[in-house]
């Protein structure tokens, strides 16, 4: 079930009133059945990894806290997590492993059928096997007490809004508000409703219209060249964020209907001034994940700088390989660990210099470079198959300037019309961005201002999605689902 489908439009509606006339303590019963018919509603069968996920971590947290020696706690944390992880392999990354063999004995000579398995990925699996492992972390960190009530514990694991996509939350943060649900609140309606429809603002006028343009490069990477695949590739990097923003936009926003906080999982990274500082930006939930359950445990920054810089380039090496089972998605990750074990290097020498503050040139000039750097190292994350990435690459540098001004570009599925429409929205997104990031929040200040300029916001917005969205296609699924 998409957010950005029919079935949503009724199913949230349905459950927002149950929810409101349900009495207080029986909420819970409420959101968890909701919650598992949600993500029935890809896959009825696969709900049962949920419950078993969800059964296994509960039973960890429990025998964590009861146990008497470390020795013991560290053996029920290995259980769990090689349970799980265990599961995320078989479903995610077998296939790829098993290819990955087949190829290396070919290259040594030996013919081996490599076994692969005709499996669908569970959607979202990614995310609440790691939001239920950072949960038996936590316990084992005594940082939370275990959860006693399976069924506010199974619904910390399912709660259906970031379900399949996140962000990922923390159990200190998220269990207290599921065991507490509060009563309904005219703050929450707006505030949420505001957030869901910035959401769809994103998703469908901005990220569902440019990937029109991008799958037709990307589904034929040789046809096209220059200019063509330049736009393809800036376009991607809008598309990336405005979809999985939107998503987690969205996810927050049902979320605080019903009056529950969910993290932000963005802060305008694309005006970072540095690949480090992008990554403080984007997705954070998973940035932070990776940060206090496997950096900080290889040693973080503790055993020298040399531990530092391995601990970091394997964070961001694993990092890519959660976003996908494939050599492109390794090579992105790869990339960016590159990149910030080099900013860490450049930046201790720094250190050691005179230090001097960054002017407004350096600024930018670091800004665009940033940028420029992740929206290249977005065509790993794209493309098909690494071929299809190296032809990407070779095909910016391949200019046919006839194509500068004999409108091919119009050729990609978007008119001149579209073309310039989306360029306007991805400004005002970006003016907006920034605004809600650096300056204030824009909520608080739609807030300030008078009712009939705040319907007359409201109501546009409404409108611009109506008019100007993209409906129809295999792009109005959230990219992060595969995932």
């Amino acid at each position: 079930m998409l957010f950005n489908s029919f079935s949503f439009f009724l199913f949230l509606p349905i459950v927002l009133v149950l929810y409101m006339i349900t009495p207080k303590r029986y909420r819970w019963v409420l959101l968890l059945v909701a919650s598992y018919y949600f993500y029935m509603s890809w896959n009825a069968t696969y709900a049962l990894l949920i419950a078993f996920s969800t059964l296994v971590t509960y039973a960890s947290g429990i025998y964590i806290y009861k146990a008497k020696t470390e020795k013991l706690k560290k053996v029920i944390v290995a259980i769990s997590f090689i349970t799980n992880l265990a599961i995320l392999f078989f479903y995610k990354y077998f296939n790829f492993f098993s290819e990955t063999i087949g190829k290396t004995f070919d290259i040594i000579g030996m013919d081996v059928d490599a076994p692969i398995l005709d499996l669908l990925l569970p959607v979202g699996i990614s995310f609440y096997t790691f939001q239920a492992l950072s949960y038996t972390m936590d316990v084992y960190r005594n940082e939370i007490k275990p959860e006693r009530h399976i069924g506010i514990y199974a619904l910390f694991v399912s709660y259906f809004p970031q379900l399949v996509a996140g962000p990922i939350e923390r159990s200190k943060h998220l269990l207290p508000q599921l065991r507490d649900l509060k009563n309904f609140e005219y703050d929450n309606l707006r505030s949420g409703l505001l957030l869901i429809l910035w959401g769809f603002f994103k998703k469908i006028v901005i990220a569902d219209r440019v990937a029109i343009l991008v799958n037709t490069v990307y589904n034929n990477p040789g046809d096209y060249t220059g200019i063509e695949t330049v736009w393809a590739v800036l376009f991607f990097s809008i598309q990336i964020f405005c979809d999985f923003s939107a998503y987690t936009d969205i996810a927050r926003g049902v979320a605080r209907l019903m009056g529950i906080d969910l993290m932000n999982n963005f802060n305008s990274p694309y005006f970072a001034k540095s690949i480090t500082e992008f990554w403080r930006r984007w997705h954070i939930s998973l940035s932070t994940w990776f940060r206090d359950y496997l950096y900080i445990p290889l040693g973080g920054s503790r055993k020298g700088l040399q531990r530092t810089y391995w601990n970091l380039f394997i964070v961001f090496l694993v990092s890519g390989l959660w976003h996908g089972a494939s050599m492109n998605f390794v090579i992105w990750g790869a990339m960016h660990g590159i990149f910030i074990v080099f900013e860490k290097m450049l930046n201790k020498k720094k250190q050691n210099g005179e230090s001097t503050t960054p002017t407004l040139s350096n600024k930018i000039f670091n800004g665009l470079f940033t940028f420029s750097v992740v929206t290249f190292l977005w065509i790993f994350f794209r493309a098909d198959t690494f071929n299809d990435a190296i032809v990407v690459v070779k095909n910016l540098f391949n200019w046919k300037y006839e194509n500068l001004f004999n409108g091919s570009l119009y050729n990609l599925g978007l008119t001149a019309n579209e073309f310039i429409w989306v360029l306007v929205f991805v400004v005002i997104m970006l003016l907006v961005e920034y605004y809600n990031s650096f300056v204030k929040s824009i909520s608080k200040l739609l807030v300030q201002q008078h009712i009939v300029l705040r319907w007359a916001v409201y109501l546009s917005f409404v409108l611009i999605i109506l008019v100007f969205g993209a409906y129809g296609g295999e792009q109005q699924e959230f990219i992060y689902f595969q995932f």
